[in-house]
């Protein structure tokens, strides 16, 4: 089996004109792995920040995500209170234990219960920071790691994402060459655009099926 195995893909090596290692006469892999050179871009993309800022908005209400916009951190308490109240939820939130959200002044909504920490699938909101956003198709980008907790992006219901105007990159090598920049790459790096869905019962969308039924995204106007 495997000298079979070998020598299938010995040919395919010879076709593409690559070694043992994968390599080929220009050592293509090893390059882009050095390198990272970037895709494509759309041109949609190709704007200044504000109209970039725009357009993650106007992408991220397309696939169902909600967008409450605030002028400084001082209102995210209030906002999100505002989004459990207009949903009929509970006032407990299940929050990240990362530093942008804890320096927020929580007082400032009192009725709000607020615990820390990896969510064991029995929280019914979740509050997380994001470490990106990507105007080319509405994304959040969040990465695992102790301050920010992958749990807590795909087991509670309903998701709430509190993002920096500042952080909306255009295009996804944007993200990616910040993340690179920021140092060691995470165990997990989680592209999200909108709530949960599928379509595979009859073709009909149905929300919440893999994942929070409800994306809501409280942008604050830092830039």
């Amino acid at each position: 089996m495997t000298s079979s195995r070998d020598a299938i893909l010995g040919r395919l090596r010879n076709s593409l004109g690559r070694d043992i290692d994968g390599e080929d006469a220009h050592g293509e892999p090893s390059a882009r792995l050095d390198k990272h050179p970037r895709g494509i871009i759309p041109a949609r993309v190709n704007r200044d920040r504000g109209r970039q800022k725009e357009l993650f908005v106007e992408m991220a209400a397309a696939v169902a995500t909600t967008v409450d916009r605030v002028e400084t951190a001082d209102f995210v308490p209030g906002a999100v209170g505002d989004f459990l109240a207009r949903h009929n939820l509970g006032a407990d939130i299940r929050m990240a234990p990362d530093d942008r959200l804890s320096e927020i002044d929580w007082s400032k909504r009192p009725t709000l219960a607020i615990t820390s920490g990896p969510s064991a699938g029995n929280d019914e909101v979740s509050v997380t920071a994001a470490f990106a956003a990507i105007a080319e198709t509405g994304t959040l980008l969040l990465h695992s790691g102790p301050s920010s907790p992958t749990t807590l992006n795909f087991l509670p219901e309903n998701h709430i994402v509190v993002l920096r105007a500042s952080q909306i990159v255009g295009a996804y090598e944007d993200a990616w060459d910040q993340l690179r920049a920021a140092g060691k790459m995470p165990r997990a790096v989680n592209l999200i655009t909108g709530p949960s869905r599928t379509g595979d019962i009859e073709q009909t969308i149905m929300l919440g099926a893999h994942g929070p039924r409800r994306l809501h995204i409280i942008l604050v106007e830092d830039d």
